[in-house]
């Protein structure tokens, strides 16, 4: 009778171990789920910003014939930021994949900012009713990637907390959890950090 309770405190230890370790593997494997569902966010509003672009340089086009360097060099980041998207989706999370995604917008935001200071130059333009609307829409898909940015950033967060501390950190090194990178995008930086400037 002893040894048979004896065998049954350790079969309900053992019982209670395993189940303790599945519910820390499933709560990586959501953490997991979750800052991918965030990164897939970040792709949908970036393939409608990239939808958005050819329609902003036609309409531009138009007016600013003698700008055709940054008209060409709108369309060159475009393809280059797509590229980094594709090499990011291939493998979201990786710290290349996202340092590639995270240069190659840089370089969009910093061509398209150039774009829209040009266009200030042509009150035409600034004042066709296609351009306002395809710059209040850019304006609206430019937030949009930011909120999803910071939704996968968050959600990266949490995953790679959850797999860092002990001792999910055994369970991670076990089933190869690997780290998750986050999305800094540097014009993003500039933009946030630079207080406005205000003159009397």
């Amino acid at each position: 009778m002893g040894i048979m309770l004896i065998l049954l405190v350790f079969l309900g230890i053992a019982v209670a171990l395993v189940l303790w370790a599945v519910g820390i593997y499933n709560g990586l494997v959501t953490s997991r789920n979750g800052w991918k569902n965030a990164f897939a966010q970040i792709d949908v509003q970036l393939q409608r910003r990239f939808d958005l672009i050819p329609n902003l340089v036609e309409t531009a086009k138009a007016y600013m014939g003698h700008e055709r360097e940054t008209l060409e060099a709108v369309i060159a980041a475009r393809s280059a930021a797509q590229s980094g998207l594709v090499a990011a989706k291939a493998h979201p999370g990786d710290a290349d994949a996202m340092a590639q995604l995270a240069a190659s917008q840089g370089q969009l935001n910093g061509v398209l900012g150039r774009l829209m200071a040009v266009a200030e130059a042509y009150p035409d333009l600034k004042a066709n009713q296609n351009m306002m609307q395809l710059t209040e829409e850019l304006s609206s898909t430019e937030n949009r990637v930011a909120f999803a940015r910071q939704a996968y950033n968050d959600a990266v967060m949490a995953y790679n907390n959850k797999r860092e501390v002990f001792p999910s950190s055994v369970l991670a090194g076990a089933f190869n959890f690997a780290p998750a990178a986050l999305l800094d995008i540097p014009a993003d930086k500039a933009q946030v950090r630079e207080a406005p400037k205000v003159q009397f």
